[in-house]
């Protein structure tokens, strides 16, 4: 009875082991059932960089914003739903260049490649076309059929978040400070809104560059204009990702986020200390978005794969 006891337990153990080994991700994953899958991606984001410098940071974002909500499932390019949470409305953008990929692979690989990897490796992509670091993402993510505007308004973090605001966001998905501060170097690209930055450059935060404030005051006036795009990052050329905005940087020219550099038990110049040469934040941001990219992803007979990314399977 007891040899029998102990049989199954073995047996117990030993499918668990390959159920577990089953739901990992692997770089390879696509080798043998779609391999010009990553080629193709690769192609379908850098023509869109090329015609829109703008998209590669978007597309970044947009993986941000779909890893911290229900994880990287591709649930933010559900239509309606996580599209239409608080920090996501009408600021999100990239959705048709996912699917235009997403048309490309299902012509080739037919419900093979799902819309969480797309989205992930096109993140990835997007850096690298933009002349930021590479990295090898881990592959085999599947689609969730469901999407939560309530987890995207309580867990996307806010552009006026405190510090330990930010680092209990990111601690909440297994990111420590390092790497909230590397993923924050994110910001090196792209453009945003007056809105969110606006109360900074008009006497909000003593600690901005004065030369910076006055420049970015040219594109966004103290009431209004919230229509035009500034450029609120540490680099004159928003398409190219080259260093990180690391807390020393917010403290001088930063400007999205007035409090991300607030202080803490830890002095932002300790963290940016570790991250302001270009190959330790190189290493430090994509360990960062790798850890960001496996976020409760859906693998095995989880979900599904969408044959749209816009909308589950019928």
């Amino acid at each position: 009875m007891a040899m029998g006891s102990a049989s199954c337990i073995s047996l117990v153990v030993l499918v668990a082991l390959a159920t577990a080994a089953s739901g990992q991700l692997s770089s390879t994953f696509y080798d043998t059932s779609c391999p010009r899958a990553l080629a193709t991606i690769k192609s379908g984001v850098a023509a869109a960089v090329s015609s829109d410098p703008r998209m590669g940071a978007s597309l970044l974002r947009l993986h941000f914003h779909d890893c911290f909500v229900q994880g990287c499932d591709a649930s933010v390019l559900l239509s309606g739903m996580e599209q239409n949470a608080g920090p996501n409305v009408g600021s999100l953008r990239g959705f048709g260049v996912i699917d235009n990929i997403k048309t490309q692979l299902e012509s080739i690989c037919k419900q093979t490649v799902s819309c969480a990897d797309i989205l992930t490796v096109a993140a990835r992509d997007s850096v690298v076309a933009l002349g930021g670091p590479s990295w090898t993402v881990p592959l085999g993510r599947r689609d969730s059929t469901t999407a939560s505007a309530s987890l995207a308004n309580s867990d996307l973090p806010g552009p006026s978040s405190s510090r330990s605001q930010l680092e209990a966001a990111f601690l909440k998905k297994n990111l420590n400070t390092v790497d909230m501060v590397a993923l924050s170097g994110a910001h090196t690209i792209g453009k945003a809104q007056c809105s969110n930055f606006r109360t900074r450059i008009y006497g909000g935060d003593a600690n901005i560059n004065t030369a910076f404030a006055t420049s970015l005051k040219a594109n966004c006036p103290q009431s209004g204009g919230n229509t035009n795009l500034g450029e609120p990052r540490t680099r004159r050329r928003p398409t190219r990702s080259t260093t990180p905005t690391t807390p020393t940087s917010c403290h001088r020219k930063g400007s999205c986020t007035r409090t991300r550099c607030s202080s803490t038990t830890t002095p932002p110049t300790t963290l940016s200390a570790t991250l302001r040469p270009t190959r330790a934040f190189s290493s430090a941001f994509t360990t960062a978005m790798i850890k960001m990219g496996n976020i409760a992803p859906l693998t095995g007979t989880q979900g599904q794969i969408r044959l749209s990314c816009s909308k589950v399977n019928s």
